[in-house]
C-alpha cells in the first residue's frame, strides 16, 4: 500500500524527488526577500517569526506546484506523517496534523475539558490558545515563575490536585526564553497522575541543542508533544504543525478533528515537505539567530537592561532601569514589538530579527 502511495505520489509530481526541489547553496542570510533598507516597511520584531524564511526550497515547492490547490490531494499527508515519524523516530500512528500547533493545543484543550475541572499553567508562558480552556469552563491555575524566571516544576507538581485535567508546559518558556533540563522534565512528567493531560510545546526546541521528549510518549499515554514548522522553518503563515503522542491519544484527539490530518492546506504541506530535506537553511538561521541574539543581549546591557539568557529567537528584559519611553521610541521609529509582560520590574519580549534589524532597534533606543 505504501508502495503504490508512493508511486501514485510521484506520478503526480509530489514526491520529494518529483518537487524537483535541488539544493539550493547556503546564503550568509538565506531567504531573504524583504528590502534590506525601506522606511516604510516595519521592521516586525513581536511575533518570534523567523526573519530569512521560508527556505528557499520550500518557497520552490509552493511556486511550482499552485495549480495542485484545485484538488484536495488527501495522499500529501500520509507521506507528510511518514517523514515526521522518521524524523522524530516514532511510529506514523504516533503523528496528527493540526494548522499551526495551535489546532493541536485547541484539540488537547477539548479533550481536556470533556470533564469539569482545572488546568495548570506557568505565569508567564504562552497562554493565547488557553481562551478555548476558559470557554468551556476550566477553571487555570497560574504557577509563577521562579526568580531566575524559569518553570518552577515543584511548584507545577504542588498545584496538581484530583481535578487537574490538562498541564502546560511551553519548552523552552514563551516569553522568558529559559530551558528546562531533559531530566528534570522528564522526572516531573513521570510524577504527574495518569488521569491527567500534559502538553509539552516544543515550537522553539529548534533553536536549542536539547533532544526532544517524544520517545516517553510510547510510556505516558497522557503525554502530547506540541511541534510546529512556525518558528525556525519559517513557515508561520502556512499554519502547519503537529502532535507526537501515544496512539491511543492520536486516536482520541482525531476524534476531536473534524477533517483528520487535512485542516492544512496542500502547498503548507508541500512546504513542510520540502524544508524537512533543506538541513542547511536550519543551520544558518540558527547560527544566524545565535549571532543576532548575543548582540542584542550585550547591546541590552550596556543600556542596563537585565536580560534572561534564552535558548530561543527572542528575548525577555527588564525595563526596570531604562531610562527613556522605549515604547514609544519603538512606534516612533516603525518598529513593532510587544508590551510588558510583569509589571514588577517591567519585563518584555523582543524577537530576534536579522543582524540589520537587530542593529537598528538598538540603534532606537540607544
Amino acid at each position: 500500500m505504501r508502495t503504490d502511495r508512493r508511486f501514485w505520489i510521484k506520478q503526480m509530481g509530489l514526491g520529494i524527488v518529483g518537487l524537483g526541489l535541488t539544493r539550493i547553496p547556503s546564503l550568509a542570510a538565506p531567504g531573504i526577500s524583504r528590502p534590506a533598507a525601506n522606511d516604510k516597511l516595519p521592521i516586525i520584531l513581536r511575533s518570534n517569526e523567523n526573519p530569512y524564511g521560508p527556505s528557499p526550497s520550500a518557497q520552490k515547492a509552493i511556486a511550482d506546484h499552485l495549480t495542485f490547490s484545485n484538488r484536495y490531494h488527501w495522499d500529501i499527508a500520509p507521506q507528510l506523517i511518514e517523514e515526521l515519524a522518521g524524523k522524530n523516530q516514532v511510529s506514523e500512528e504516533n503523528i496528527l496534523l493540526g494548522a499551526g500547533s495551535t489546532e493541536i493545543l485547541d484539540l488537547v484543550s477539548k479533550y481536556a475539558a470533556s470533564k469539569p475541572g482545572n488546568y495548570v499553567i506557568a505565569d508567564p508562558s504562552y497562554a493565547y490558545w488557553t481562551s478555548t480552556l476558559d470557554h468551556l469552563g476550566m477553571t487555570k491555575i497560574k504557577v509563577p515563575l521562579t526568580a531566575a524566571k524559569t518553570i518552577d516544576l515543584a511548584a507545577m507538581s504542588a498545584a496538581i490536585n484530583t481535578d487537574t485535567r490538562l498541564v502546560y508546559i511551553c519548552n523552552p518558556n514563551n516569553p522568558t526564553g529559559t530551558l528546562l533540563g531533559r531530566e528534570a522534565l522528564a522526572g516531573f512528567i513521570s510524577r504527574v497522575p495518569q488521569s491527567t493531560t500534559i502538553i509539552v510545546d516544543e515550537a522553539y526546541l529548534d533553536f536549542t541543542r536539547e533532544s526532544s521528549l517524544t520517545e516517553l510518549t510510547g510510556s505516558h499515554p497522557n503525554l502530547v508533544i506540541a511541534k510546529t514548522f512556525s518558528k525556525i522553518y519559517g513557515l508561520a503563515g502556512a499554519r502547519i504543525g503537529y502532535a507526537i503522542a501515544h496512539q491511543t491519544m492520536i486516536r482520541q484527539l482525531t476524534e476531536l478533528q473534524s477533517n483528520t490530518n487535512n485542516s492544512v492546506s496542500v502547498l503548507s504541506k508541500l512546504a513542510a515537505l520540502a524544508s524537512l530535506k533543506d538541513e542547511q537553511f536550519v543551520s544558518d538561521c540558527y547560527a544566524l539567530n545565535e549571532k543576532a541574539r548575543n548582540y542584542t543581549i550585550s547591546e541590552l546591557t550596556k543600556l542596563h537592561c537585565t536580560c534572561i539568557p534564552s535558548h530561543t529567537n527572542f528575548i525577555y528584559f527588564s525595563l526596570a532601569n531604562y531610562p527613556k519611553d522605549f515604547f514609544k521610541l519603538l512606534e516612533a521609529n516603525n518598529i513593532q514589538g510587544t508590551g510588558i509582560y510583569e509589571e514588577q520590574g517591567k519585563w518584555t519580549r523582543i524577537t530576534v530579527g536579522t543582524m540589520q534589524e537587530m542593529r537598528q532597534f538598538i540603534r532606537t533606543i540607544q
